[in-house]
């Protein structure tokens, strides 16, 4: 970097100011997690791993990390394929209808949370979807897909469109051309997407609430419930565990590509 366009004291300072003001209330449940008693004081009286023993042994909890998990991954799954593929089609469409189009499929997430879980809840009431795995997979999906579909289109803005082509003139199929030319070129936005998809599915509450029942419950359902009707240090638990693994998916690619990259300079 060129020593003008290099950062001053001062900016760096403000934002490692603003890096502490952002994390330390994040960081502040992890010594929660330990607490010796069932309270959330802090700093905690004494240090105990009862509350991550429950997590992993309690059947509420259990059965929530389960089903969020579960949900997660298909909303995924199901998100990957439907978003890549409406992207593949705007992208192809192009002018006033892949706009069009494009408005239609983010909306859920642009509108805001509470509005799309009243109407998705009148509607499923209706057809009999609340309180089973259906009703929050085919939920989630439609609060997930958008992201995908930003992602892979945007990567397919990027790609070079001489490359299916030349793919076609050497006698590639639609499918082969897709598996061997396009889908190497957008893999990145795939896989952001997909990973924003249950990132959402994950996180989501609002529509959750509206959805679950003593039969069904989503991780985030079972927190809210928790820290709202008791008080249960177990939640500090599980948001450390939460934390911890964030951490790790967002560090890790950092990581990975900092060793390649240190790899490649010595060589």
């Amino acid at each position: 970097m060129d020593e003008t366009t290099r950062p001053g004291w001062g900016l760096r300072i403000w934002a490692v100011l603003v890096a502490v003001l952002l994390v330390a209330p994040l960081l502040i449940v992890v010594p929660i997690s330990f607490a010796e008693k069932r309270s959330f004081k802090f700093p905690p009286d004494g240090l105990s791993v009862d509350w991550y023993v429950n997590l992993f042994t309690d059947q509420r909890w259990t059965s929530a990390i389960g089903t969020s998990i579960l949900v997660g991954v298909l909303v995924t799954l199901i998100c990957t394929v439907l978003g890549t593929a409406a992207a593949l089609g705007i992208h192809r469409l192009g002018g006033r209808v892949a706009a069009l189009a494009t408005g239609v499929l983010v909306a859920p997430m642009i509108v805001p949370g509470i509005v799309s879980a009243v109407a998705i809840y009148s509607v499923y009431l209706r057809w009999q979807l609340t309180g089973n795995l259906l009703g929050f997979l085919l939920a989630h999906t439609v609060l997930a897909i958008p992201f995908v579909i930003v992602t892979v289109t945007s990567s397919l803005s990027t790609t070079d469109p001489m490359l299916e082509r030349a793919a076609a003139s050497l006698g590639a199929g639609p499918w082969r051309t897709f598996v061997r030319v396009t889908l190497p070129a957008i893999a990145p936005g795939v896989g952001a997407g997909a990973l924003f998809a249950f990132v959402t599915s994950f996180d989501e509450v609002v529509a959750a609430s509206f959805l679950q029942s003593p039969a069904i419950r989503t991780l985030p359902i079972e927190m809210f419930v928790s820290v709202t009707n008791e008080v249960d240090p177990t939640i500090a638990a599980v948001s450390t565990v939460i934390l911890a693994l964030t951490t790790a998916i967002v560090l890790l690619p950092a990581f990975t590509r900092r060793r390649s990259s240190q790899k490649a300079s010595s060589s």
